[in-house]
């Protein structure tokens, strides 16, 4: 059993730990700030002068939209609208093109809509892009899934839970969808049921039935972060093994990768992205959907964290190696919201 000094609370007859804040969050610090002496109607109409000239000024595109917050952008939108009764996301994709568009138009969702169009376009694509419904579901508060349900459900007039079960399968798609049903513990613990749970999860890795795997992935998507912390490692007194290890060895395909996702993001969610941005952009010859999708959604809550995290275990920053990669104005607006020190120019 692990001994814990924390405050305890009883709920119905049981006996729970109450972790304090500091305990369960290190700082978090994105790399986009809201604007100081914020005007919407003077971006509006620099907005407005690149967009209607003879040839687009990107530059100020760049120079606007990357440093203004999402709530500001908002503004902006709503303000461009008031001025030209035109819509700024269109006139965005009317006068852009590839990447460099995916960049400018993505910024102008609110966070919870710009999830569910990922999702969305990940599950009615030509192909199903699994790691991008694992990267989102895996990482995402029960705050965080609730409204980009209701967002998805408003922008596109389905429901999320329902395309995730026609457009997946098996013990995968069982995952997701327990996932975005958003349901997790927060807050609370129970040191006297992590070893059990330690041991429902030691032997699903053992013996590999449908059951089992029912019983891990209902584990992994329902118990508190915190609980979870002490499951781990109760597993590793129980097997010897990290949990990561385990999942990697005796699972394959992208229930594992699922599976492995969650656990990582659990422990540490920067250091996972980290190692996303990582493989997208040297395992996958510069994935550019999952770098922009990244650097987006995580721009104003962690991306700061992100970038140090990737310093220390790959040895280059990651400004350095997106500079390496990508080109032009594309290039351009994702080191500006990547940002970086002076040592990563």
């Amino acid at each position: 059993m692990v001994t814990c000094k924390f405050k305890f609370c009883f709920i119905n007859q049981k006996l729970y730990i109450l972790l304090p804040m500091k305990q369960r969050k290190f700082k978090t610090q994105g790399t986009i700030l809201p604007a100081p002496n914020f005007n919407p109607i003077m971006d509006a109409q620099l907005l407005g002068g690149a967009l209607q000239g003879i040839s687009c000024e990107k530059d100020v595109l760049i120079d606007i939209l990357t440093q203004r917050c999402n709530s500001q952008r908002l503004m902006i939108a709503e303000a461009y609208r008031d001025m030209y009764s035109r819509d700024l996301i269109t006139d965005l994709k009317e006068n852009l093109s590839h990447h460099f568009k995916e960049v400018m138009v993505g910024l102008m969702y609110p966070p919870a809509s710009y999830d569910a169009h990922e999702l969305w376009h990940a599950l009615k694509g030509i192909d199903t892009e699994e790691k991008c419904l694992i990267d989102i579901l895996a990482s995402r508060s029960n705050t965080e899934i609730f409204q980009m349900k209701e967002a998805y459900l408003m922008q596109y007039n389905t429901d999320l839970q329902q395309d995730i079960d026609s457009e997946t399968s098996g013990h995968f798609r069982d995952t997701l969808m327990n996932l975005a049903q958003g349901t997790r513990m927060e807050g609370y613990a129970d040191p006297s049921t992590a070893a059990q749970d330690a041991m429902i999860l030691w032997e699903a890795c053992q013996q590999k039935t449908g059951e089992h795997k029912n019983m891990l992935q209902m584990i992994l998507c329902n118990r508190s972060h915190q609980q979870l912390w002490m499951v781990f490692q109760e597993f590793q007194n129980i097997s010897g093994q990290d949990i990561v290890d385990a999942i990697n060895e005796c699972y394959d395909g992208y229930f594992q990768e699922l599976l492995v996702a969650i656990v990582l993001c659990i422990r540490d969610k920067p250091s996972y992205f980290a190692y996303r941005l990582y493989n997208a952009i040297h395992d996958f010859g510069f994935h550019n959907k999952t770098v922009i999708r990244i650097l987006i959604a995580r721009s104003e809550i962690d991306l700061m964290n992100i970038r140090q995290r990737y310093k220390e275990r790959y040895g280059k920053s990651l400004f350095h190696d997106i500079k390496h990669f990508a080109s032009g104005h594309y290039e351009s607006a994702l080191l500006a919201i990547c940002a970086g020190d002076t040592e990563d120019y």
